[in-house]
């Protein structure tokens, strides 16, 4: 069977969420990206204050979350146990690979992976609930 995939409509659903959740929780100015399946963008935003790299960390992270099929809080540990792999992804050329907490697998109510989503701009911790939050207010699943 074949998943139908994110659609734009939520991914600027996802987008809008993230942000109102990081300005409710008085984060920092943040930066969100929403990939789909195939870590393609679809929704990426900086907010006006964030600093110039956010949106790049933020894609980073939703591209390691989609590319290795797990979130970037799993990614942390295997990464502290391989090291040198891990690094060696990180430098593939044209490579968006950020294995740091706040990238979130984004999937439907079977379990399809339908992308991911990537905050940047508070702690990890801070990134990935503001992540959870818009994955929870759009219906969709985590993880």
């Amino acid at each position: 069977m074949n998943t139908p995939p994110l659609t734009l409509q939520q991914a600027r659903d996802l987008l809008a969420e993230a942000l109102a959740q990081a300005r409710r929780a008085g984060l920092r100015p943040m930066a969100v990206a929403v990939l789909d399946a195939a870590a393609q963008p679809l929704a990426l935003a900086r907010e006006e204050l964030a600093p110039a790299l956010r949106l790049e960390i933020a894609w980073g992270k939703a591209c390691a979350a989609v590319g290795m099929g797990a979130n970037t809080r799993a990614l942390v540990q295997r990464a502290a146990a391989n090291p040198p792999f891990f690094a060696a992804i990180a430098a593939l050329p044209g490579q968006r690979f950020v294995p740091q907490t706040g990238g979130v697998l984004l999937r439907d109510a079977t379990g399809a992976v339908l992308g991911a989503i990537g905050a940047s701009g508070a702690s990890g911790d801070e990134d990935e609930e503001v992540c959870l939050a818009a994955i929870r207010a759009v219906g969709l699943h985590a993880g």
